[in-house]
C-alpha cells in the first residue's frame, strides 16, 4: 500500500503532465460551461455528485462478466458478452460527469485525475476489444482481454478513491464545519450594504453576509465544492456565485442553482439586536 502511495505521489508532482491536462481541461471546460451541461453531469439535480454513483455500473458490469468466465467454464458465454456490453454502454456517461469535474481541479489533483482518466480510458479499450472478440466466438481471448481491462480499471478505480478521501477532491468542504448554536455579534447593520459581500467570522466559522432586496442574508463563506471564498464571488439575481468554479446558491436557502456544487451551501439565521448583526447556525 506504501509502494502505491508513492507512486500516487510522484504522479502528483509530475509537472511534465501539465502540458496535457491543462490544455484538455480548457477544452472540457469550455464545452461542460452551459449551464444545463454543468448540472446534468455535476449531479447539481440530484444534490449528490453524479460521477462516484456512475462508476459502480461500468465496473460491476465488468467484474460480474469475469466472474461468469471464471466460474462457469465457459457455460454463459452470451451472459458475459452482454456484460460486457453494458459496462461498454455505462462507461460512457461516468466518463463525462468524470471529465467534467476534473475540468474543474488544478495541480497535483488534475495530474493524478488524468492518470486516473487514462487508467480508464485503457480499461475501456480493453473491454471493447473484449466485445469484439466474443462477437467473433472467440471466447477464450475475450476472457483474458476482460480481465486486463479489469486489472486497469481497478488501478484506475485506486486512484479515484485517493483523489477523494487522500486528496479532498469532490468532499463536502464545509462537512466539518462547527455548529454555532448561540448567537454570535459579527457586526454593525450599516456595514452589510445592499448588493456587496461581507466576510466575518462566528467562533472561527467564516460567514458571509449580504443585503439582498433589503433583506439580510447569510451563507457559510467557504465554498463547499472545493473551498472557495463566496465573499470574493458576486450576486447575480437571487444567487451568489462561486469566484473559483462558478457553483451559484440561492441566497435564501443555499440551494445549488449551478454547477460543480451538487449540495446545500449552509445558511445562517440573522439577528439584529440595537443595530448590531448576530448570527447563528441555521437549524
Amino acid at each position: 500500500m506504501f509502494g502505491l502511495s508513492k507512486v500516487v505521489d510522484q504522479i502528483g508532482q509530475t509537472k511534465d503532465l501539465d502540458t496535457i491536462s491543462k490544455p484538455l481541461s480548457d477544452v472540457i471546460s469550455k464545452i461542460t460551461a452551459p449551464d444545463a451541461v454543468k448540472n446534468a453531469l455535476s449531479g447539481t439535480w440530484l444534490g449528490h455528485q453524479l460521477h462516484p454513483m456512475l462508476t459502480d455500473l461500468p465496473i460491476g458490469a465488468w467484474a460480474m462478466a469475469s466472474a461468469l468466465d471464471l466460474t462457469s467454464r465457459g457455460s454463459m458465454p452470451k451472459a458475459s458478452e452482454r456484460l460486457v456490453g453494458l459496462g461498454i454502454l455505462t462507461s460512457v456517461p461516468t466518463a463525462l460527469s468524470g471529465a467534467s469535474d476534473w475540468s474543474e481541479s488544478y495541480g497535483k489533483e488534475q495530474r493524478v485525475g488524468l492518470a486516473h482518466a487514462l487508467g480508464n480510458s485503457l480499461g475501456t479499450t480493453l473491454q471493447i476489444a473484449s466485445w469484439v472478440s466474443r462477437k467473433c466466438g472467440h471466447h477464450r481471448a475475450g476472457t483474458s482481454l476482460s480481465l486486463a481491462g479489469l486489472a486497469a480499471t481497478m488501478w484506475a478505480s485506486y486512484l479515484g478513491g485517493h483523489l477523494s478521501f487522500g486528496m479532498g477532491v469532490g468532499v463536502d468542504h464545509t462537512a466539518f464545519q462547527k455548529t454555532v448554536t448561540k448567537w454570535i455579534d459579527v457586526a454593525a447593520e450599516d456595514e452589510v450594504t445592499e448588493g456587496e459581500l461581507l466576510r466575518v467570522d462566528a467562533q472561527n466559522v467564516p460567514v458571509m453576509l449580504t443585503k439582498h432586496k433589503g433583506q439580510l442574508r447569510a451563507l457559510s463563506a467557504t465554498c463547499l465544492h472545493a473551498g472557495g471564498p463566496l465573499n470574493k464571488g458576486r450576486i447575480e439575481g437571487d444567487c451568489v456565485v462561486c469566484p473559483w468554479h462558478n457553483s451559484r446558491f440561492r441566497l435564501t436557502d443555499g440551494a445549488p442553482e449551478r454547477g460543480p456544487a451538487a449540495m446545500h451551501q449552509p445558511t445562517w439565521d440573522i439577528n439584529v439586536v440595537d443595530g448590531r448583526v448576530q448570527v447563528r447556525s441555521a437549524a
